[in-house]
């Protein structure tokens, strides 16, 4: 185009035919090679776009369904948690019962205990009261008791039931 002639008072210019065709049939061999490579390369990217799409979709449903699961966990933990709560608190309440219970059972016991054992205080004071009354009964008549016979009495006191 730089060698081409201007047709005097036009912007138009002559060109060589030949020159041109040459240059157009150029254009046909090296434009498809381009355009084919460009083609592919724009299906290239549109697949690989699909695909990381298809990647991203599939990465959201797998967050969605752990997030799912963990909120289903965290639910069971925390049934879990607050039976677990429950039975301590009965459990609780059960061995508070049965303490009270066995505090009650134990004091009635002890109670009965002391009764008899104020029984056998009293059948014991009732014996040394009789011994002395014993020993007090042969000195006034002027005989005093001696320490053997003393002994031997305190002994068959203690051997009756």
């Amino acid at each position: 185009m730089g060698s081409a002639k201007k047709v005097p008072l036009t912007n138009n210019v002559v060109l060589d035919q030949a020159a041109i065709l040459e240059l157009i049939d150029q254009l046909r061999v090296a434009v498809p090679d381009e355009v084919r490579q460009a083609k592919r390369i724009t299906e290239d990217a549109g697949r690989i776009t699909e695909r990381a799409r298809e990647d991203g979709d599939q990465i959201l449903v797998r967050a969605q369904e752990q997030a799912a699961q963990m909120l289903e966990e965290r639910e069971l933990v925390k049934l879990a948690q607050q039976r677990a709560t429950e039975i301590i608190d009965q459990a609780s309440a059960e061995g508070a019962e049965v303490r009270r219970g066995a505090d009650e059972y134990a004091a009635g016991v002890l109670i009965r205990l002391e009764g008899e054992c104020i029984k056998a205080l009293t059948s014991i004071k009732r014996g040394i009261d009789m011994l002395d009354e014993r020993h007090r009964t042969p000195r006034a008549a002027g005989r005093e008791a001696e320490p053997v016979e003393i002994q031997q009495e305190q002994a068959e006191a203690t051997a009756r039931p």
